[in-house]
Protein backbone atom coordinates (compact mmCIF):
# COMPACT_ATOMS: atom_id res chain seq x y z
CA UNK A 1 0.00 0.00 0.00
CA UNK A 2 2.77 2.07 0.84
CA UNK A 3 4.60 2.06 -2.52
CA UNK A 4 1.30 2.57 -4.61
CA UNK A 5 1.38 6.27 -2.62
CA UNK A 6 4.75 6.74 -3.25
CA UNK A 7 4.19 6.50 -6.85
CA UNK A 8 0.87 7.91 -6.83
CA UNK A 9 2.68 11.21 -4.82
CA UNK A 10 5.34 11.11 -7.53
CA UNK A 11 3.73 11.61 -10.11
CA UNK A 12 1.42 13.95 -8.87
CA UNK A 13 4.42 15.97 -7.44
CA UNK A 14 6.06 15.76 -10.95
CA UNK A 15 2.94 17.84 -12.61
CA UNK A 16 2.89 20.34 -9.50
CA UNK A 17 6.62 21.29 -9.51
CA UNK A 18 6.49 21.49 -14.10
CA UNK A 19 2.93 23.34 -13.60
CA UNK A 20 -0.23 22.84 -15.44
CA UNK A 21 0.36 26.14 -17.98
CA UNK A 22 3.57 24.26 -18.87
CA UNK A 23 1.76 20.93 -19.00
CA UNK A 24 -0.42 22.08 -21.53
CA UNK A 25 2.52 23.89 -23.99
CA UNK A 26 4.73 21.12 -24.01
CA UNK A 27 1.30 18.86 -25.10
CA UNK A 28 0.99 21.92 -27.76
CA UNK A 29 4.35 21.59 -28.86
CA UNK A 30 3.98 18.11 -29.88
CA UNK A 31 0.46 18.31 -31.68
CA UNK A 32 1.79 21.18 -33.73
CA UNK A 33 5.14 18.99 -34.54
CA UNK A 34 3.34 16.44 -35.63
CA UNK A 35 0.61 18.56 -37.42
CA UNK A 36 3.57 20.13 -40.07
CA UNK A 37 5.27 17.25 -40.34
CA UNK A 38 2.46 15.61 -41.90
CA UNK A 39 1.85 18.12 -44.02
CA UNK A 40 5.01 18.42 -45.69
CA UNK A 41 5.36 14.81 -46.20
CA UNK A 42 2.02 15.33 -48.04
CA UNK A 43 3.81 17.99 -50.11
CA UNK A 44 6.80 16.26 -51.39
CA UNK A 45 4.38 13.15 -52.62
CA UNK A 46 2.21 15.57 -54.27
CA UNK A 47 5.07 17.56 -55.77
CA UNK A 48 5.68 14.27 -57.82
CA UNK A 49 2.51 13.74 -59.46
CA UNK A 50 2.56 15.07 -63.11
CA UNK A 51 1.45 18.53 -63.95
CA UNK A 52 -0.27 19.80 -66.90
CA UNK A 53 1.80 21.65 -69.26
CA UNK A 54 1.37 23.66 -72.53
CA UNK A 55 2.49 22.34 -75.90
CA UNK A 56 5.57 23.04 -75.64
CA UNK A 57 9.29 21.16 -74.99
CA UNK A 58 10.15 19.87 -71.68
CA UNK A 59 13.31 18.45 -72.01
CA UNK A 60 14.71 21.44 -70.10
CA UNK A 61 12.88 20.12 -66.68
CA UNK A 62 14.53 16.57 -67.26
CA UNK A 63 11.32 14.83 -67.18
CA UNK A 64 11.72 12.76 -70.50
CA UNK A 65 14.58 11.56 -72.54
CA UNK A 66 13.72 12.03 -76.41
CA UNK A 67 14.04 9.11 -78.65
CA UNK A 68 16.00 8.96 -81.69
CA UNK A 69 13.26 10.41 -84.48
CA UNK A 70 12.96 9.47 -87.83
CA UNK A 71 13.56 12.37 -90.76
CA UNK A 72 9.92 13.91 -90.18
CA UNK A 73 10.17 13.74 -86.53
CA UNK A 74 11.17 15.75 -83.90
CA UNK A 75 13.85 15.86 -81.49
CA UNK A 76 12.17 17.20 -78.36
CA UNK A 77 9.13 15.50 -76.06
CA UNK A 78 5.91 17.61 -76.52
CA UNK A 79 3.30 17.81 -74.03
CA UNK A 80 -0.45 19.03 -74.23
CA UNK A 81 -3.50 19.12 -71.48
CA UNK A 82 -6.23 18.22 -72.41
CA UNK A 83 -10.27 16.96 -71.41
CA UNK A 84 -12.22 14.53 -72.86
CA UNK A 85 -15.47 15.63 -73.06
CA UNK A 86 -17.61 12.92 -75.41
CA UNK A 87 -16.59 9.26 -76.72
CA UNK A 88 -20.00 10.12 -78.57
CA UNK A 89 -19.05 12.16 -80.30
CA UNK A 90 -15.60 12.14 -79.83
CA UNK A 91 -15.10 15.59 -78.46
CA UNK A 92 -11.68 17.54 -76.75
CA UNK A 93 -11.26 20.32 -74.97
CA UNK A 94 -8.05 22.07 -74.97
CA UNK A 95 -7.27 24.85 -72.03
CA UNK A 96 -4.75 27.60 -73.28
CA UNK A 97 -4.41 26.28 -76.56
CA UNK A 98 -3.39 29.99 -77.75
CA UNK A 99 -2.89 33.32 -75.56
CA UNK A 100 -4.75 36.08 -75.28
CA UNK A 101 -2.69 38.47 -77.59
CA UNK A 102 -2.53 35.60 -80.63
CA UNK A 103 -6.49 35.68 -80.30
CA UNK A 104 -6.91 39.41 -80.33
CA UNK A 105 -4.39 40.07 -83.69
CA UNK A 106 -6.47 37.42 -84.96
CA UNK A 107 -9.74 39.05 -84.40
CA UNK A 108 -7.86 42.57 -85.80
CA UNK A 109 -6.82 40.62 -88.68
CA UNK A 110 -10.32 39.42 -89.54
CA UNK A 111 -12.90 42.19 -88.48
CA UNK A 112 -12.10 44.19 -91.38
CA UNK A 113 -13.20 41.45 -94.29
CA UNK A 114 -15.97 40.38 -92.56
CA UNK A 115 -18.73 39.30 -94.54
CA UNK A 116 -22.37 37.55 -93.95
CA UNK A 117 -21.80 33.45 -93.79
CA UNK A 118 -22.76 31.10 -96.08
CA UNK A 119 -24.07 27.83 -96.46
CA UNK A 120 -23.27 24.68 -98.48
CA UNK A 121 -26.65 23.90 -99.44
CA UNK A 122 -27.87 20.30 -100.04
CA UNK A 123 -30.53 19.29 -103.39
CA UNK A 124 -33.77 21.31 -103.28
CA UNK A 125 -32.03 24.15 -100.60
CA UNK A 126 -31.91 27.58 -101.35
CA UNK A 127 -30.62 31.28 -100.27
CA UNK A 128 -33.91 32.10 -99.43
CA UNK A 129 -35.71 28.68 -97.60
CA UNK A 130 -32.45 28.14 -96.07
CA UNK A 131 -32.13 31.97 -94.24
CA UNK A 132 -31.88 32.48 -90.67
CA UNK A 133 -30.07 28.65 -90.48
CA UNK A 134 -26.54 30.52 -89.55
CA UNK A 135 -26.51 34.50 -89.28
CA UNK A 136 -22.56 35.25 -88.56
CA UNK A 137 -20.37 36.74 -90.31
CA UNK A 138 -16.92 35.58 -91.36
CA UNK A 139 -13.94 35.37 -93.83
CA UNK A 140 -11.43 32.84 -94.35
CA UNK A 141 -7.69 33.40 -93.66
CA UNK A 142 -4.52 31.18 -94.49
CA UNK A 143 -1.42 30.51 -92.30
CA UNK A 144 0.14 31.94 -95.92
CA UNK A 145 -1.85 35.03 -95.79
CA UNK A 146 -1.00 35.95 -91.98
CA UNK A 147 2.40 37.97 -92.32
CA UNK A 148 2.44 38.09 -88.86
CA UNK A 149 3.12 34.17 -87.98
CA UNK A 150 0.27 33.64 -85.84
CA UNK A 151 -2.22 31.64 -87.64
CA UNK A 152 1.28 28.87 -88.15
CA UNK A 153 2.26 28.79 -85.09
CA UNK A 154 -1.79 27.93 -84.33
CA UNK A 155 -1.70 25.40 -87.70
CA UNK A 156 1.32 23.67 -86.23
CA UNK A 157 0.10 23.68 -82.71
CA UNK A 158 -3.32 22.15 -83.98
CA UNK A 159 -1.37 19.31 -86.38
CA UNK A 160 0.61 18.14 -83.47
CA UNK A 161 -2.71 17.87 -81.26
CA UNK A 162 -4.42 15.90 -83.89
CA UNK A 163 -1.32 14.02 -85.68
CA UNK A 164 -3.22 14.86 -88.75
CA UNK A 165 -0.42 17.03 -91.09
CA UNK A 166 -1.39 20.38 -91.80
CA UNK A 167 -1.72 20.08 -94.92
CA UNK A 168 -4.87 18.54 -94.42
CA UNK A 169 -6.12 21.62 -92.97
CA UNK A 170 -9.08 24.09 -94.72
CA UNK A 171 -8.25 27.96 -94.36
CA UNK A 172 -9.26 29.25 -91.34
CA UNK A 173 -12.98 30.12 -90.87
CA UNK A 174 -12.62 33.27 -88.48
CA UNK A 175 -16.33 34.34 -87.17
CA UNK A 176 -18.16 36.78 -85.07
CA UNK A 177 -21.47 36.07 -83.66
CA UNK A 178 -23.07 38.94 -82.14
CA UNK A 179 -26.50 39.54 -79.74
CA UNK A 180 -29.18 37.23 -81.18
CA UNK A 181 -26.88 35.24 -83.64
CA UNK A 182 -26.36 31.53 -83.91
CA UNK A 183 -25.63 28.60 -85.75
CA UNK A 184 -28.84 25.90 -86.29
CA UNK A 185 -27.67 22.28 -85.46
CA UNK A 186 -25.71 20.47 -88.73
CA UNK A 187 -23.07 18.54 -89.66
CA UNK A 188 -19.64 19.43 -91.14
CA UNK A 189 -19.46 16.31 -93.09
CA UNK A 190 -21.07 16.35 -96.25
CA UNK A 191 -22.86 13.13 -97.12
CA UNK A 192 -22.62 12.42 -100.63
CA UNK A 193 -26.60 11.50 -101.06
CA UNK A 194 -27.42 14.97 -99.95
CA UNK A 195 -24.45 17.04 -101.38
CA UNK A 196 -23.31 15.09 -104.41
CA UNK A 197 -20.06 13.72 -105.03
CA UNK A 198 -16.82 15.12 -102.62
CA UNK A 199 -13.37 14.83 -103.50
CA UNK A 200 -12.93 14.27 -99.88
CA UNK A 201 -14.27 14.33 -96.51
CA UNK A 202 -14.26 16.73 -93.28
CA UNK A 203 -13.12 14.25 -90.76
CA UNK A 204 -12.29 16.81 -87.69
CA UNK A 205 -12.92 20.19 -86.81
CA UNK A 206 -10.77 22.16 -84.66
CA UNK A 207 -12.71 25.34 -83.14
CA UNK A 208 -10.16 27.95 -81.09
CA UNK A 209 -12.06 30.50 -79.40
CA UNK A 210 -11.03 34.31 -79.61
CA UNK A 211 -13.25 35.34 -76.99
CA UNK A 212 -14.98 34.93 -73.90
CA UNK A 213 -19.07 34.89 -73.84
CA UNK A 214 -20.83 36.58 -71.54
CA UNK A 215 -23.27 34.87 -71.63
CA UNK A 216 -24.93 32.31 -74.59
CA UNK A 217 -22.69 31.07 -77.44
CA UNK A 218 -22.38 27.31 -76.43
CA UNK A 219 -21.01 24.83 -78.63
CA UNK A 220 -23.39 22.15 -78.69
CA UNK A 221 -24.61 18.44 -79.36
CA UNK A 222 -27.61 17.57 -79.05
CA UNK A 223 -27.02 13.79 -80.08
CA UNK A 224 -24.06 13.09 -77.58
CA UNK A 225 -23.80 10.02 -76.37
CA UNK A 226 -27.26 9.16 -78.48
CA UNK A 227 -29.70 11.35 -76.81
CA UNK A 228 -32.43 12.83 -78.28
CA UNK A 229 -32.00 10.83 -81.53
CA UNK A 230 -36.06 9.93 -81.98
CA UNK A 231 -36.23 12.10 -84.89
CA UNK A 232 -38.16 14.70 -82.96
CA UNK A 233 -34.92 16.85 -82.17
CA UNK A 234 -35.93 20.80 -83.49
CA UNK A 235 -32.34 21.87 -84.87
CA UNK A 236 -32.99 25.21 -83.91
CA UNK A 237 -32.73 23.93 -80.14
CA UNK A 238 -29.99 24.40 -77.60
CA UNK A 239 -29.58 20.80 -75.90
CA UNK A 240 -27.49 18.27 -75.35
CA UNK A 241 -23.80 18.74 -74.45
CA UNK A 242 -22.92 22.76 -74.12
CA UNK A 243 -19.15 23.81 -74.20
CA UNK A 244 -18.43 27.26 -73.33
CA UNK A 245 -16.52 29.45 -75.38
CA UNK A 246 -13.67 30.70 -73.26
CA UNK A 247 -10.58 32.66 -74.68
CA UNK A 248 -7.88 30.90 -76.10
CA UNK A 249 -9.39 27.56 -75.86
CA UNK A 250 -9.57 25.22 -78.23
CA UNK A 251 -12.40 22.36 -78.80
CA UNK A 252 -12.03 19.01 -81.17
CA UNK A 253 -14.39 16.81 -82.64
CA UNK A 254 -14.51 14.00 -85.02
CA UNK A 255 -17.23 14.17 -87.65
CA UNK A 256 -16.22 10.68 -88.89
CA UNK A 257 -16.00 7.40 -87.71
CA UNK A 258 -12.56 5.46 -87.68
CA UNK A 259 -13.97 3.83 -90.97
CA UNK A 260 -15.07 6.73 -92.47
CA UNK A 261 -18.78 6.94 -91.95
CA UNK A 262 -20.51 10.15 -90.68
CA UNK A 263 -20.55 9.75 -87.31
CA UNK A 264 -24.65 10.76 -86.13
CA UNK A 265 -23.44 11.89 -82.75
CA UNK A 266 -21.47 14.65 -84.35
CA UNK A 267 -23.96 16.94 -84.91
CA UNK A 268 -23.66 20.24 -83.57
CA UNK A 269 -24.66 24.22 -83.49
CA UNK A 270 -23.87 27.64 -82.03
CA UNK A 271 -26.65 28.99 -78.90
CA UNK A 272 -27.63 32.39 -79.36
CA UNK A 273 -25.15 35.03 -77.86
CA UNK A 274 -27.33 36.82 -75.22
CA UNK A 275 -24.91 38.60 -73.58
CA UNK A 276 -21.33 39.68 -75.31
CA UNK A 277 -20.07 38.84 -78.33
CA UNK A 278 -18.42 35.79 -79.94
CA UNK A 279 -15.34 34.86 -81.87
CA UNK A 280 -13.81 31.84 -83.00
CA UNK A 281 -11.35 30.65 -85.36
CA UNK A 282 -12.42 26.91 -87.05
CA UNK A 283 -9.91 24.47 -88.64
CA UNK A 284 -11.62 22.36 -90.68
CA UNK A 285 -9.50 19.06 -91.39
CA UNK A 286 -9.94 16.20 -94.36
CA UNK A 287 -9.05 12.99 -95.29
CA UNK A 288 -6.94 14.69 -98.02
CA UNK A 289 -4.15 16.65 -98.59
CA UNK A 290 -5.35 20.02 -99.40
CA UNK A 291 -4.19 22.79 -102.34
CA UNK A 292 -3.09 26.29 -100.60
Amino acid sequence: MKSKSKLGGGLWSFGTKLGLPAVFLLCSFFFLAGFFGSMLLSQDESDVRPRPRSLESVNEEKDFDPMPHGETGKDSVMSVPFQVLSWKPRALYFPNFATAEQCQSIIKMAKVHLAPSTLALRKGETEDNTQGIRTSSGMFISASEDKSGILDLIEEKIARATMIPRTHGEAFNVLRYEVGQKYNSHYDAFNPTEYGPQKSHRIASFLLYLSDVEQGGETMFPFENRLNMNGNYDYQKCIGLKVKPRRGDGLLFYSLFPNGTIDPTSLHGSCPVITGEKWVATKWIRDEEQDE
